[in-house]
């Protein structure tokens, strides 16, 4: 028995190479290409939990593999996509652009102040730029939540894509400009908060 095991074990292997053989002369070598699993959408900046969650690599046909695919998704890393990605398409070069310098933010931000992105809740209320109230919300011994307002009156100074943030699903990134303390304060908070939100002044 243990040796009909070991032929049939030996049999498996060469009828898996044979097929790989057959393949590989007929479409061509293989070649690594990154696959997305999952959607991805403009402005999205590639971050290597992005890596980890949304790509896998492939062995493809050389002959269908497109101009420019990226090949290894380390060389994402720090870009930023261009056009709308949906699931099980490759990842090509042509897909993605160094981020956009964010040197009229900082200028913008105002005199003692410093634009900081900060991953929140309730971003779909707000259009534009204008003010806004920075609330955080922790939980207590009890098991309910408590909820303080951080910052009053912050400017805004950009909204990214809707539920895109890296920190958790349903979460958007926005630029506030917050000055030394409260940057503290929220960024701190991001850690330990059950919820950051934002809410729009009234007027603003």
């Amino acid at each position: 028995m243990l040796g009909a095991a070991a032929a049939a074990g030996i049999m498996a292997i060469n009828l898996v190479g044979g097929y790989s053989s057959s393949v590989a002369e007929t479409y061509g070598p293989l070649r690594p290409v990154v696959v997305l699993t999952r959607p991805l959408v403009p402005g999205q900046l590639i971050s290597p939990k992005v890596v980890g969650s949304s790509f896998e690599i492939r062995q493809v046909p050389a002959r269908f593999v497109p101009a420019a695919a990226v090949e290894e998704p380390s060389l994402a890393v720090g870009l930023e996509v261009v056009a709308p990605l949906p699931s099980g398409s490759y990842l090509t070069a042509a897909g993605l652009q160094p981020p956009k310098p964010k040197r009229s933010l900082r200028r913008s931000a105002g005199k003692g102040r410093h634009a900081v992105e900060i991953s929140v809740a309730g971003a779909g209320a707000i259009s534009g730029t204008g003010k806004v109230d920075v609330l955080v919300t922790t939980d207590n011994d009890r098991g309910g939540g408590k909820t303080v307002i951080a910052a009053r009156g912050v400017p805004l100074l950009g909204v990214g894509p809707g539920g895109q943030s890296d920190f958790g699903p349903g979460l958007t990134e926005v630029t506030l400009a917050l000055t030394r303390r409260q940057a503290i304060r929220l960024v701190d908070a991001q850690s330990f908060a059950r919820r950051i939100t934002v809410l729009p002044r009234s007027g603003g």
